[in-house]
């Protein structure tokens, strides 16, 4: 799935493409993609984008009409993609959405596996984030150092679970928590961490996540920017993916283990609790 520097980095890929451009047309191929009743999705034509953000692992585009503002948030789920194309180009197989732009090129959502999700609802309406499953956590570029210390400090989950957990940080999932984690010498299963390492932590999981971003991100299966290009970050991952493999560090063997259901990579040399 998709983490926070692969939706950054298509977000910051289509505020060059989209921004003041306007919709004429608008075709949705599978209806089980979107929050809602298909007819609501008619606002959209004639809108134009004015601005398009990221809520955790969502992407969230506002869009103008007249004097009407509406959202269009969407989840890239397992394998989406976000792609802008000439609308002469070939359709994806599995695309379900797609967004003709008055420029000729269109905005195109596939996902093989469906389960990513398109939702539209006015600008601004309170609580509609919530309903749809943006998580309400703190934001992993930006949290304060006491902050993350009150969010993580006093917790009995192992660490890699807690920063898994949409609620307390949003957009970190199991790569940037691997990687974070073994730069901070730091075991997924530890818990009570003190604070000195929870600053080190944090210092490191915001490190990670900048250079992802620079990157393009990690394209291990599906993941491919608004352009089509693959992200370059998967060939420095350190841990992740590298089960039996030498520690870069220390020499280590790299060990996979799961904490509750979810695989966490770590080298148990120089990882401690």
């Amino acid at each position: 799935m998709p983490e926070l520097p692969e939706v950054e980095t298509i977000a910051r890929g289509l505020r060059g493409s989209l921004i003041g451009r306007t919709i004429a047309q608008v075709t949705l191929h599978r209806r089980s993609i979107f929050r809602g009743n298909p007819r609501e999705l008619e606002p959209l034509l004639g809108a134009t984008f004015v601005a398009i953000q990221r809520a955790g692992k969502y992407l969230v585009f506002e869009l103008r009409k007249r004097n009407a503002r509406w959202q269009l948030m969407v989840h890239l789920g397992m394998t989406g993609r976000l792609i802008v194309e000439d609308q002469g180009d070939a359709v994806l197989k599995h695309t379900h959405l797609m967004l003709d732009l008055d420029d000729g090129r269109a905005l195109r959502f596939s996902d093989p596996r469906r389960f990513g999700k398109v939702a539209l609802a006015p600008a601004p309406e309170f609580g509609f984030a919530a309903q749809l499953g943006v998580a309400q956590g703190a934001e992993p570029l930006e949290v304060s150092a006491s902050e993350f210390a009150r969010l993580f400090g006093r917790r009995a989950a192992p660490i890699k679970n807690a920063l898994l957990n949409q609620r307390l940080l949003r957009g970190v999932g199991n790569i940037y928590a691997d990687e974070s984690l073994h730069r901070t010498g730091l075991a997924p299963h530890a818990t009570q961490v003190s604070r000195p390492r929870l600053e080190r932590l944090r210092l490191a999981l915001r490190a990670v996540l900048e250079e992802a971003i620079a990157a393009g991100g990690s394209s291990i299966s599906d993941y491919v920017g608004s352009d089509g290009a693959p992200g370059l970050f998967h060939l420095e991952h350190r841990v992740y993916g590298r089960e039996g493999e030498p520690c870069p560090r220390c020499r280590g063997r790299i060990r996979r283990i799961v904490l509750a259901g979810r695989s966490a990579h770590y080298c148990p040399r120089c990882q401690r609790a």
